[in-house]
């Protein structure tokens, strides 16, 4: 098992320094996050390059972020906008805000993203009642148990063609043996909408392997049958 780790820790490490090397504004943002205390649970580089990529290849100009921790993914998804572009990131805890807050104003973003403090199912059914400008990229990384609400609140502020992308959709649907837990349910859901065409790709971490759940957002998509 130590061996496996190790041999996806190498790969991991590989695709990193080739693909996704941190500048010094990412690696101050692990490094502010760490000192603060903070959980370190953040998207690997690799995976935020994943994720900044993904928003490139549809021209993102508006995206939405469930769960900003230290903003560590929020700096990859916010360098993927345009200069007039906009990315709402949505955090319950105060303190994981203010980190955050000091990690985009480090990387000069500040100016493109939006940091609302609260319970992000109240602040989407708050986004529906001020009918806010739908999203192209919605980025679903918060409390599991919670995902299939946040699918079911926030789907309906992704535009066509859009895309919802959920973090940590691998393990913890797999090796959890709940039937109810929300990782597990929450690709259940999206497998199984018409209005959905999705994937779970395994992706890499320092920690071993973990899953990015991807779905095309599209009102004509028909399931195979």
């Amino acid at each position: 098992m130590a061996d496996q780790l190790s041999t996806l820790q190498n790969y991991d490490r590989y695709i990193a320094e080739l693909f996704a090397p941190e500048d010094r504004v990412l690696e101050a943002a692990r490094e502010e996050s760490r000192r603060k205390a903070m959980p370190e649970i953040n998207v690997s580089a690799s995976e935020g390059k994943l994720l900044h990529l993904l928003a490139r290849i549809i021209d993102a100009r508006r995206i939405l972020e469930i769960g900003t921790l230290g903003g560590y993914s929020t700096i990859w998804l916010a360098r993927a906008l345009p200069p007039d572009g906009k990315l709402i990131t949505l955090e319950i805890d105060s303190h994981h805000a203010a980190v955050a807050r000091e990690n985009l104003k480090r990387g000069g973003l500040l100016q493109n993203v939006e940091i609302k403090i609260g319970p992000a199912l109240v602040e989407l059914d708050n986004m529906h009642s001020r009918r806010e400008p739908n999203f192209d990229l919605i980025f679903i990384d918060a409390d599991k148990e919670s995902y299939p609400e946040y699918l079911q609140k926030a789907l309906p502020l992704l535009r066509e063609r859009g895309l919802v992308v959920a973090d940590n959709t691998l393990p913890n649907a797999v090796l959890d043996s709940r039937a109810r837990h929300g990782a597990k349910r929450y690709n259940t859901d999206v497998s199984a909408r018409a209005d959905l065409t999705s994937i779970l790709v395994p992706v890499l971490r320092s920690r071993g392997i973990d899953g990015l759940t991807i779905s095309l957002k599209a009102s004509n998509v028909s399931k195979p049958s």
